[in-house]
């Protein structure tokens, strides 16, 4: 029994170090592309590798030298515009492949970039890439952040907790068909627990088999990765789990006041999601929600015979007030969403999309 454990444990630090491996190089490529510099977006291929591009020429087969050269005329080490994010890498044995977006605002531009990576004795190297240019792209650079919660259990239970994901799916929606890029934060990072899952809606279906999205799931980010200028906005996402790690954890207040104070950003949240903003504070020590309408799961309508009831650590509603917020809330089962400046607060999973419609609106009103 422990030599299996001790096995499966090997097993698992290996794929993560070659899984972070692998991710070094793709930002090698994002990093150097972004930034001229072509040391460093040299270093990511191998001196055989083959691009299959579209020019202006038409199609072409480049060379590594022949593409890098592209931005020899750009000043090293300073930003050229073009935005990269990893969308899904996939290992088996010494080969991956990999999806990349960039994204170029200033022109209205959106490629994705697909990899063929292979394990040299230098480590994972690109072998080949292709790409493709998205002729509807609505993208403008603008990035949301989803904070998401660790927690698998209510307490010290067995009783089952996690991140709601039709409150994911119905923003993530709304967020990547109007052309924001999303990003997912969570206190330790990697997989999160995911709970109300419905496969025979549409919306959460379709989004179940995503693999842009399962892949942001699996490899959620940890706070240190994360930088706060790059967002928009915060969304906290509801789910019993985010009433346990995310109310108490400092780094990612951090986060959400850095886009809200520093950068002009929204936060938000919806349902039990809004358990994690009850403690957030503005530079001047108040209370964020002080003084503002806010919206979130009512106490009213928790299920208090329940064991997991017992193990909450406080309740929006009373905490809401507390801390001197007005909280508004509508019947069950029916979608209600406040908007106080740059604060959006919804009441459950039906209120995940007029969330997210509202923080587009104000965005663009923003601009």
């Amino acid at each position: 029994m422990i030599r299996t454990v001790l096995l499966l444990f090997t097993s698992l630090c290996f794929a993560q170090h070659q899984q972070k491996a692998l991710e070094k190089t793709l930002y090698d490529y994002i990093n150097g592309s972004s930034y001229n510099n072509i040391a460093q977006l040299e270093s990511a291929f191998t001196d055989n590798a083959t691009l299959y591009l579209t020019l202006k020429d038409g199609y072409q087969r480049l060379t590594p030298k022949k593409y890098t050269g592209f931005f020899e005329n750009g000043t090293s080490g300073t930003f050229n515009g073009r935005i990269g994010s990893i969308l899904s890498t996939d290992i088996e044995g010494d080969i991956a492949t990999a999806k990349v977006e960039i994204l170029i605002p200033k022109l209205k531009w959106r490629f994705i970039d697909l990899f063929l990576l292979k394990n040299t004795a230098d480590g994972w190297k690109i072998i080949s890439k292709t790409a493709t240019k998205m002729e509807k792209a609505k993208e403008r650079g603008d990035r949301i952040l989803f904070i998401t919660s660790n927690t698998h259990y209510y307490g010290k239970t067995d009783i089952a907790n996690g991140n709601s994901f039709s409150e994911i799916a119905y923003a993530y929606e709304e967020f990547t068909r109007e052309g924001y890029g999303v990003d997912f934060v969570s206190p330790k990072g990697g997989q999160i627990p995911l709970r109300y899952i419905n496969t025979s809606e549409k919306i959460q279906k379709n989004q179940l088999y995503n693999p842009d999205l399962l892949y942001a799931l699996k490899h959620t980010k940890k706070p240190k990765q994360i930088d706060a200028s790059k967002y928009s906005a915060v969304y906290f996402v509801g789910g019993g789990g985010v009433m346990f790690d995310i109310p108490f954890n400092k780094e990612i207040h951090k986060i959400a006041m850095d886009v809200y104070e520093k950068y002009n950003g929204i936060i938000s949240s919806v349902c039990h999601g809004t358990a994690g903003i009850v403690n957030l504070k503005t530079q001047d020590g108040e209370y964020l929600i002080k003084g503002k309408r806010v919206n979130g799961y009512p106490d009213q309508y928790e299920r208090k015979d329940r064991e997991f009831y017992k193990t909450f650590p406080f309740y929006i509603t009373q905490t809401v007030e507390k801390h001197g917020g007005i909280f508004k809330f509508s019947k069950r089962n029916t979608p209600h969403v406040e908007v106080d400046g740059r604060l959006v607060t919804g009441q459950n999973y039906l209120s995940s999309t007029p969330v997210a419609q509202k923080i587009i609106a104000l965005l663009k009103d923003k601009k």
